[in-house]
């Protein structure tokens, strides 16, 4: 079993940034990719973004492309999402996932295996 825990989210103004961090403990397999995604009051959870286990290949959806950037650190099996130029429409709660024994990003939520709990982003025009 794998545990997905999400830090750093918060309120901040339009324009502003935010740093999500999403940490994996417990049985984490050794390839897997991870990913972000949202969702905001009455509507349906979205793709944010996702990175392969290298990080060298990364998704992005349309809507954050140019503004959020997505890592990851193995050593410490953790992912982060830097937000930039935040956007009332960015407000959402945030989730990380996991994707065990795939090394490629995906943008389909129904791959992902575990889900943190989530945390709560909200931007202010």
């Amino acid at each position: 079993q794998v545990q997905l825990v999400e830090t750093g989210g918060g309120l901040v103004q339009a324009g502003g940034s935010l740093r999500l961090s999403c940490a994996a403990s417990g049985r984490t397999p050794s390839i897997y990719t991870m990913g972000w995604f949202r969702q905001a009051p009455g509507k349906e959870r979205e793709f944010v973004a996702a990175i392969s286990m290298s990080g060298w290949g990364t998704l992005y959806a349309d809507s954050v492309k140019g503004r959020f950037t997505i890592s990851r650190d193995n050593a410490k099996k953790s992912e982060y999402l830097q937000m930039n130029s935040l956007q009332p429409e960015d407000t959402a709660v945030y989730y990380c996932a996991l994707d065990i024994a795939s090394a490629r990003p995906t943008r389909s939520s129904s791959l992902y295996d575990y889900w943190g709990q989530g945390t709560q982003v909200t931007v202010s025009s």
